[in-house]
């Protein structure tokens, strides 16, 4: 029986991952990454948080958030919400949490090199969303009179 070293495991499961399969773990990631709070946290942290106009150049940085600085900017997520999503962000190495000890403490959040590498493609989501929105409306619109 022979031994296969552990970078060569990973290489072949890379190899087999398919998220067509329904076993596949890959499915599990692509749920969590397409939730709407773990798309607006990575553009968040990534330094894509302004409002811009389509085709407007953009070369923000990516910067350390506070915890606070993130629940301010993403209007309507609750508590509970952000820290579960933060903490499965952590979990998954997309991001770091750093806690200063000073009085009160300090938490800030700051994407990984694999968490940075997806926010390129989130932000390119958002922009698409704030893009096309009224595009969108308009044909929700046209199919809402020829339903009713």
């Amino acid at each position: 029986m022979t031994t296969t070293k552990a970078a060569q495991k990973r290489a072949q499961a890379k190899v087999e991952y398919n998220a067509f399969l329904a076993g596949c773990p890959s499915r599990q990631l692509l749920d969590r990454i397409s939730d709407k709070w773990v798309v607006l946290i990575l553009c968040a942290l990534g330094g894509d948080n302004s409002p811009r106009r389509p085709g407007a150049a953009h070369a923000a940085a990516p910067k350390a958030m506070r915890y606070s600085e993130i629940s301010r900017l993403l209007a309507g997520v609750s508590q509970k919400m952000l820290t579960q999503t933060l903490r499965s962000l952590e979990h998954d190495g997309l991001l770091t949490r750093t806690v200063t000890p000073t009085v009160p403490v300090t938490v800030s959040y700051e994407l990984t090199d694999l968490g940075l590498s997806l926010h390129h493609m989130t932000r390119g989501l958002r922009n698409w969303a704030q893009t096309h929105m009224a595009e969108v409306l308009a044909n929700r619109e046209d199919d809402d009179s020829r339903t009713s």
